[in-house]
């Protein structure tokens, strides 16, 4: 730069040597402080050494959401490549009660069928990163997410202290990068570690809540996937030939305690209690689905996913619901989980309206309140009955056996009421035919 090359040069040394300390003082100057959510991956560790490259002093963070990882050799690696700090945060028990819960109360599901384990880890993960940024005093966050999917950290835009830094979507990146040949030769030349082992043919992302795959050979629709590819859940047809039976205390639409009936084991704090029901589920083969869906983006995707637990609670919370919330409350509330898991999957975790929407969820939770009681079983969760304090539910009002407080032949009036509508609008239909007849 033109304030680098002053023509003020110290008289006692030879322009080699003046040129020599200038440029490298240059170098050393840096653009500041980056955080990187670092997986130990082949794409994050690239970035790593590529921001070191564009004149960033990098701290990396390590995000242990429940994952299979040596987190240890991912720590060793990242400062072989750079780092000057790497941070690992156990975010597992948080990501459980301010994430994970939020959905169970919503009953959140997108497109009817997708339980949102990753876009509900990446806001998790994301304040977890602003937090250490701001610990740093560090000017920018960094993230390995691409352009295509998930937009998970969107909502770090709007955070005025921190810039984003997100390579997959710069062009100096992945015009750089096209492919994955010239991610491995830039991580050969930069003594990157590359698996010598060739990896499997798609990726994978796992938290707590679910494993997902996808890419590779998963991109064809119609490819079934190969029987290796499940590793949270067994194959329902041979998962074992006896029943797990459940008990789930919920309060406040929260599951609370799980107990076995079979052998009485029982888990209460909420790390505990999702870690087993995702043995029990995943024992019995219990969350797998494999769909198509629709990214925020505009493009569809195919993904394979396992929610073991996830799934459990998904049934279980459905059924308290229907039996303690009012009618007209719970239709409110279905559209306002749509809505929910809408902003989840499209990264607005953080938006006022995804705040404004888990505020009124969490508020027609409070009669949620008993105990479920299911069957886990060849790839399948069967209720079996519950009971509640709050129950809705007025045995005597629907018993056969039994009148109670209500008169049969009110029912006459109610339905002359309701067929009302029905009548005239048969009869316009007949006067339209009759018309369209002559």
């Amino acid at each position: 730069s033109k304030t680098a090359f002053s023509p003020k040069l110290p008289p006692l040394l030879s322009s080699h040597h003046q040129v020599h300390r200038l440029v490298h003082s240059t170098m050393a100057q840096s653009k500041g402080t980056v955080v990187l959510a670092y997986s130990g991956g082949l794409d994050t560790s690239c970035i790593l050494v590529w921001l070191k490259e564009q004149g960033y002093d990098v701290v990396a963070y390590l995000a242990n959401i429940g994952q299979k990882e040596d987190f240890e050799a991912a720590r060793k690696k990242a400062l072989a490549l750079g780092a000057k700090k790497v941070y690992i945060e156990d975010v597992s028990r948080e990501f459980v009660e301010k994430f994970i819960w939020p959905a169970v109360q919503a009953n959140a599901l997108y497109e009817d069928r997708y339980l949102l384990g990753t876009a509900l880890a990446r806001p998790c993960i994301a304040h977890k990163l602003v937090e250490i940024a701001q610990r740093e005093g560090a000017q920018f966050v960094a993230h390995g997410a691409t352009g295509k999917g998930l937009q998970g950290v969107s909502h770090l835009l709007s955070l005025p202290s921190c810039q984003v830094v997100a390579p997959w979507r710069l062009p100096a990146f992945y015009q750089r990068f096209p492919g994955r040949r010239e991610l491995m030769d830039y991580a050969k030349k930069h003594g990157i570690p590359v698996p010598v082992t060739p990896q499997t043919p798609w990726s994978m992302d796992e938290n707590l809540m679910h494993i997902s795959y996808e890419a590779g050979i998963l991109e064809n629709p119609k490819n079934q996937a190969p029987p290796g590819l499940y590793t949270k859940t067994c194959d329902p047809a041979k998962s074992p030939d006896t029943p797990d039976v459940l008990e789930i205390k919920f309060e406040r639409g929260v599951p609370v305690k799980v107990t076995n009936i079979g052998d009485g084991a029982t888990r209460s704090s909420a790390l505990e209690l999702f870690v087993y029901l995702n043995d029990i589920a995943g024992k019995h083969g219990v969350g797998r689905i494999d769909i198509v869906e629709n990214r925020f983006v505009g493009m569809k995707s195919r993904g394979i996913y396992e929610t073991p637990a996830g799934t459990i609670l998904y049934h279980a919370h459905l059924d308290i619901e229907a039996f303690t919330m009012d009618r007209e409350v719970r239709k409110i509330k279905q559209g306002l989980s749509l809505k929910f898991s809408e902003l989840v999957y499209n990264g607005f975790w953080h938006s006022p309206e995804c705040e404004f929407v888990r505020e009124c969820i969490g508020r027609s939770q409070e009669p949620v309140v008993g105990t479920v009681r299911l069957s886990v079983f060849k790839g399948q969760v069967y209720i079996l009955g519950r009971e509640s304090p709050r129950s809705l539910y007025n045995e005597e009002l629907v018993s056969m056996n039994v009148q109670g407080d209500y008169e049969p032949a009110d029912a006459t009036g109610f339905i002359n009421i309701n067929s009302l509508r029905l009548k005239e609008y048969h009869r316009l239909q007949s006067k339209v035919t009759v018309k369209q007849d002559e």
